[in-house]
């Protein structure tokens, strides 16, 4: 099974305002493993980029103007994540953007059946919490001192760990041999049994002397009664 986590920069909130795609970063799962293949492209938007965005990702008009526009990488971006589903953090905000860039370069929008958003599975699994991805890392102690800047290879990165806790756990299907010796051996330890020598049960005159007693003070007791 073949996933792609997927995170975008843009220069803005919306295409519908003229606001492009500036970078794509993509990682690559199979199987909930990470394969070590990813992508990461930058693009040129054909237009100014507002202060505001840069001081969100740090990517500058300098930065970007000899870089490629989206329709001279798009034939790459689309390569990579075929057979595959996109892993997106607030999927609707980032696909908006895909399917507008994908559009103007006559290619078919990427239906939403193939996308997962681990947003609405974070606010399912811990509602009313901080569903961020800095919280999310922070709550499974996922190492994110590098985000200085949102970048978006970066940011699939950390979302690929996340998403593997939302599943369940970073070593999602891996270590199961292992982890079963673990319990076979933790059983047989349970079970071994130490042998110790047998304890003397025998009584003594005190004791015999003290149960006579007892017996005395019994109407017709059963100990006195011969087979």
């Amino acid at each position: 099974m073949k996933e792609i986590v997927l995170d975008t920069e843009t220069t803005g909130m919306d295409p519908g305002d003229g606001h492009r795609i500036i970078e794509i970063g993509c990682v690559e799962l199979e199987n909930h493993v990470p394969t070590g293949r990813h992508l990461q492209l930058y693009i040129n938007p054909e237009r100014e980029v507002p202060p505001d965005a840069t001081a969100i990702h740090g990517i500058t008009d300098e930065f970007l103007k000899d870089k490629p526009v989206f329709s001279q990488v798009y034939s790459e971006f689309v390569e990579f994540i075929k057979g595959g589903k996109l892993v997106i953090h607030n999927a609707e905000f980032d696909m908006k953007f895909i399917n507008w860039e994908l559009a103007q370069v006559g290619h078919p929008p990427i239906p939403w059946p193939n996308v997962i958003d681990t947003l609405g599975m974070a606010r399912q699994k811990f509602p009313g919490s901080p569903a961020n991805l800095d919280a999310l890392c922070r709550r499974f102690g996922i190492d994110n001192t590098e985000r200085t800047y949102h970048g978006a290879l970066l940011d699939s990165e950390l979302l690929a760990e996340v998403y593997l806790e939302l599943l369940g756990g970073r070593q999602h299907g891996l270590g199961l041999a292992a982890d079963k010796e673990k319990a076979a051996s933790a059983a047989r330890k349970k079970i071994e049994r130490v042998q110790r020598e047998p304890r003397k049960h025998t009584a003594s005159p005190e004791e015999l002397a003290a149960h006579e007693t007892l017996l005395g003070k019994l109407d017709d007791p059963l100990w006195r009664k011969k087979a």
